[in-house]
C-alpha cells in the first residue's frame, strides 16, 4: 500500500507524485475484481465490516449511497466514541465514489475541522483492483497525518475484508 503524505519541499505547491501538502493519497492494490471492490462500498452491510480502524468497530451506520444522499457514522472502542459524516457528491458504478467528509460538530476532538472531500477511484489490472483513496484539503499537517493514519488502518480491513469475500465467491 503507497500511502502519500509528506510535505512538500518549501516553496513548491505539490510532492513529487502530485499530491499537495493539505492532500491525502492512499493507493492499494487488491487481489479481487474491481466489482467486488466497489460493491463493498455500495451496501451498508459490507460497509459496517470495515470503515473503522483496527481496534475500533462501526458502532453505528446511515448508509444512503446515490447521488446526494448522506451518510452518518459512529466508530468506537468500548471507552471512545467518534461520530462522521458526509454527502455523496458523485457515483460512477466500478469506477468512481466522491463524498464530502466531516467530523461531527459536537463530538471528538476534531471538531474545528472543516468539511473536505474524499474520491476514491477503482482501476483494473488484470484480475486485481487498484482502489485510490484521495482525501482533502486538511487544515493542518497534524489532521492530514492522522487521518493518514486512520484511513490506511481502515484500507487494510477493506482488504482482509474484499479477500475474505472473494475466497467465497
Amino acid at each position: 500500500m503507497e500511502v502519500s503524505q509528506a510535505a512538500p519541499a518549501r516553496g513548491t505547491q505539490a510532492t513529487a507524485d502530485g499530491v499537495r501538502y493539505d492532500e491525502l493519497l492512499i493507493v492499494r492494490t487488491f487481489d479481487a475484481p474491481r466489482a467486488l471492490v466497489f460493491h463493498v462500498w455500495r451496501q451498508p452491510e459490507h460497509v459496517r465490516q470495515w470503515l473503522a480502524p483496527l481496534d475500533f468497530t462501526c458502532a453505528s451506520l446511515d448508509w444512503d449511497f446515490r447521488p446526494g444522499g448522506t451518510w452518518r457514522a459512529c466508530i468506537g472502542n468500548g471507552q471512545d466514541e467518534h461520530w462522521m459524516n458526509g454527502r455523496f457528491v458523485e457515483i460512477v458504478p466500478d469506477e468512481r465514489i466522491v463524498t464530502t467528509f466531516r467530523w461531527d460538530p459536537d463530538e471528538g476532538d476534531d471538531t474545528h475541522s472543516p468539511e473536505n472531500r474524499i474520491t476514491v477511484t477503482f482501476a483494473s489490472d488484470g484480475e486485481r483492483t487498484v482502489q485510490r483513496f484521495h482525501q482533502g484539503p486538511f487544515t493542518t499537517v497534524q489532521r492530514r497525518d492522522s487521518h493518514g493514519k486512520g484511513w490506511a488502518s481502515v484500507i487494510d480491513r477493506t482488504g482482509d475484508y474484499v479477500a475474505r469475500l472473494a475466497r467465497q465467491a
